[in-house]
């Protein structure tokens, strides 16, 4: 098969032909070809967001002239091949119409080879405006139900198109259109592969692969197929001759001693390629490669003595889910590269992540994402592309639109070693309940699509994946009790949207928790880069249009006020918003981890960000690593020790977690101190740790030292020893920081360089401190917003923007810790 890329720079015009010509790489977008022109401001920068808003509401022309090379046109058959066409698309080729289009997340093909000509070829694809589309179907048809306005300014359920696009309550209101994925002709004669499926069978030290494959054929010789699997370059099994018959074909491959693939944490991610060729008379020609790896990915459901479980288990081993929810990294499609995607996915397996949750209101992403995932052990969660409404499941033209771009996604990342579940949608059985939804799709429609239609696609092309029909759902009783702690997955809103303490994470047994959050501004820096100075207040018009949560701003002050200080400054609030949300997570997930193994998972609200904003990620826009991501770290480590205070008793449980396959033998230290640093008293005790379990392993009573200093100045520290190692540390409070006496200490720094713009910086303090964070312009930190004790370091790694001396970067570094947001 030979292939002839579109891909490149396209001219782009409006179809009415105002304005002129501009030119649009391809893949992109409108709003990015826009940009580049100068044609619209900065939809990031203060409120200019309002100024691009027409562009969804305009019909768009993108047009390329080309040569085709002889050797395309000398194939029986060639065809256009559109991977990502968003999303209303008329395509014509040398004036003649090839088709229309109506689905952002399918892959189109179009025999094209009558139309094309050796030289001067001209593709034209012209994109209606998708908000006229829009209003005009919820006029014509009928508006579906669902969260709309303020948060988005359609629901979008009548085009098949990226939710998010029209709003969200976190990120911009920019509905795109464009050619967001690649487009090229591919070329052939006798065969083409058009799909291979690769199923695993695991016993006894062996792993059995059954490949299936189909083939279009045109031609009447046989056709055989080989296949390949090779690691690190290295055949480890093969199949030759394999005979092609109706366009099928399917054969079993043992691997011997084979290399498993571990989740995060669990062990390696080694990884097979398995090859697919095609031949006729021993001449190839074409050819498909999947990189998978050898496991066992199964959620397990079974009755318990709380209910029914909820859980993941990798090849057999069960394990606790922690990680966060994946929205779309950018609101331009097509723009994102595949460092920006490592950017974020590699963070999240640095925080000792090993699941995501690619949610249901963005794309199904790119391989390139699913690639990292493999690589780096982060399994994957992955929702069809339904969220917060409803949708025409009656309507038969919608729900077959709906049938395709279901088998091409399936098809496309199903042999990936990450994907751990296939989920119909986010939050739609949880507004169905008493909201009025079943007006427009009622609960009959509902189960056509999510249980059946989807249902039924995944268990016939990924039969070894699971299928969850919605996220909440609570799978036995009524479905619409979607806040189960007994069975199924939960949302739990009611500490921000509901404004409950932080304590009422504690009260929640959940089997799994897949989402939660609470939100906090990105740091100094990013807010300046869209703000002027005058911008720089909370309330400022311009940061108050980048809060898109209703309550958001004033639910953050809220809760700050709660439990620290007043802060002193505007930047000493966007860096308290950050420990406040790090302190919420950390308060939650480590409630749950003690909880385990009723609680098997939590996935917080969310990991990422599409632009500058205050929102619930933990990590912002450009990459940037929040408080809240810096504590993930810690509380999603493979071992952990967290306390559980009892201020009434005056004793804490001292609980370890451990998530390692194998027992562990560690030692357990505690030490108790007044906020100036004076030891109270200190101890320790050997412990022995099961696999993947959590305990209680001693209750602190601490009774006498709270009679004779006070709750107010009592701190107790905790720490985790695997052999001479600190695996994990902690501090726990009787009272809320802002009622204690914490002052800002003086820190103790010094510098080593490591090799070029990568230095150590160890940090030390003269009294206690919490929350204790680096600052410097550009740089990235390998830990951040930490307790230190009085005699203990800690050791950051720093990476400069660019070259610096250690004299010089240690005369830039700012240190702060939570009493200098008051000072």
């Amino acid at each position: 098969m030979d292939r002839f890329t579109l891909n490149g720079m396209w001219s782009l015009r409006r179809a009415d032909g105002e304005g002129g010509d501009m030119p649009a790489p391809v893949p992109g977008c409108v709003h990015t070809a826009l940009l580049a022109a100068g044609r619209i401001p900065d939809p990031f920068f203060r409120d200019q967001e309002k100024q691009q808003m027409w562009v969804g509401e305009t019909d768009w022309l993108y047009q390329r002239d080309f040569d085709v090379p002889p050797e395309i046109l000398a194939r029986d058959r060639v065809l256009l091949r559109c991977h990502g066409l968003d999303t209303l698309a008329t395509i014509t080729l040398n004036g003649q119409r090839v088709a229309r289009t109506e689905n952002m997340f399918r892959t189109y093909e179009f025999d094209v080879k009558s139309l094309l000509g050796p030289s001067g070829n001209r593709l034209a694809i012209v994109f209606d405006a998708p908000m006229t589309y829009a209003v005009r179907m919820d006029a014509e048809k009928g508006a579906m139900d669902g969260w709309v306005e303020p948060m988005r300014i359609n629901s979008g359920a009548w085009i098949r198109k990226e939710p998010c696009n029209f709003g969200w309550d976190w990120g911009p209101k920019m509905v795109t259109s464009g050619i967001w994925r690649e487009i090229e002709l591919v070329a052939f004669d006798t065969a083409r592969l058009t799909d291979v499926d690769i199923l695993q069978s695991h016993n006894s030290g062996q792993v059995t692969l059954a490949v299936r494959l189909a083939a279009e054929c045109f031609s009447d010789h046989p056709v055989t197929a080989n296949i390949t699997v090779r690691l690190a370059g290295q055949i480890v099994a093969s199949a030759q001759a394999i005979p092609v018959a109706d366009g099928l074909a399917q054969t079993a491959l043992a691997i011997a001693q084979p290399r498993l693939w571990w989740p995060k944490n669990m062990g390696d991610q080694p990884l097979y390629t398995v090859e697919v060729t095609l031949n006729q008379a021993g001449a190839a020609f074409d050819t498909a490669t999947r990189k998978i790896g050898l496991r066992t990915l199964t959620l397990e459901r079974h009755a318990d003595q709380w209910g029914e479980s909820f859980y993941f288990a990798c090849n057999g081993v069960p394990y606790f889910a922690k990680g966060a929810n994946w929205i779309p990294v950018s609101p331009y499609p097509g723009t994102v590269t595949p460092t920006d995607y490592e950017l974020f996915v590699k963070a999240a397996a640095d925080a000792n992540m090993n699941m995501l949750r690619v949610w249901g209101g963005g794309i199904y992403e790119d391989d390139a994402f699913y690639d990292l995932c493999d690589q780096y052990g982060v399994t994957v969660w992955q929702d069809f592309m339904f969220a917060c409404g409803t949708y025409p499941a009656s309507d038969a033209d919608f729900m077959a639109n709906v049938a395709a771009e279901a088998r091409d996604n399936v098809r496309r990342i199903r042999h990936h070693a990450c994907m751990a579940l296939w989920c119909g949608n986010n939050e739609i059985e949880q507004g169905m309940q008493g909201s009025g939804w079943h007006k427009t799709m009622n609960w009959e429609q509902y189960e056509s699509l999510f249980d059946h239609l989807l249902g039924d696609i995944v268990r016939e092309l990924a039969p070894q994946t699971a299928y969850w029909p919605a996220s909440p759902h609570s799978p036995l009783g009524d479905r619409a009790d979607w806040i189960n702690p007994n069975w199924g997955d939960t949302h739990l809103w009611m500490v921000w949207h509901g404004k409950e303490p932080f304590e009422w994470y504690r009260t929640r047994p959940d089997r799994f928790c897949s989402e939660f959050g609470f939100q906090s501004f990105p740091e100094p820096q990013v807010i300046d880069e869209f703000t002027l100075p005058s911008d720089r207040n909370i309330t400022s018009y311009v940061l108050e249009h980048h809060q898109r949560s209703g309550i958001g701003n004033s639910t953050i002050i809220h809760y700050m006020l709660d439990w620290y200080k007043l802060p002193s400054s505007f930047e000493s609030t966007i860096w308290l918003s950050q420990i406040l949300q790090g302190m919420a997570m950390k308060y939650a997930v480590e409630h749950w981890r003690r909880n385990m193994p009723r609680t098997m998972g939590t996935l917080y609200w969310q990991l990422n960000d599409m632009w500058p904003a205050a929102s619930w990620a933990s990590v912002d826009w450009k990459g940037n690593f929040k408080a809240l991501h810096y504590m993930a770290k810690r509380f999603y480590a493979p071992l952990l020790i967290s306390g559980l205070e009892h201020p009434a008793e005056g004793t804490v449980d001292v609980h370890v977690t451990s998530d390692q396959n194998d027992p562990v033998e560690a030692r357990v230290a505690w030490s108790v101190t007044d906020v100036a640093g004076k030891v109270l008293a200190a101890g320790e005790q050997p412990a022995t740790l099961a696999p993947r379990t959590s305990a209680c392993v001693t209750t602190l009573a601490l009774h006498e030292f709270i009679a004779e200093v006070g709750v107010r100045n009592l701190l107790v520290w905790l720490d985790l020893f695997v052999g001479d190692q600190r695996v994990s540390d902690n501090l726990v409070l009787f009272a809320r920081p802002k009622h204690m006496d914490l002052t800002p200490p003086e820190f103790s720094v010094s510098v080593q360089p490591v090799e070029g713009q990568v230095y150590d910086v160890t940090v030390s303090a003269d009294r206690p401190a919490l929350y204790v964070w680096l600052e410097m312009p550009g740089a990235r930190f390998s830990d951040g917003f930490f307790d230190l004790n009085i005699g203990r370091s800690r050791t950051v790694r720093v990476t400069a923007a660019a070259p610096i001396t250690a004299f010089d970067l240690h005369e830039a570094l700012t240190i702060q810790s939570l009493a200098s947001t008051s000072a």
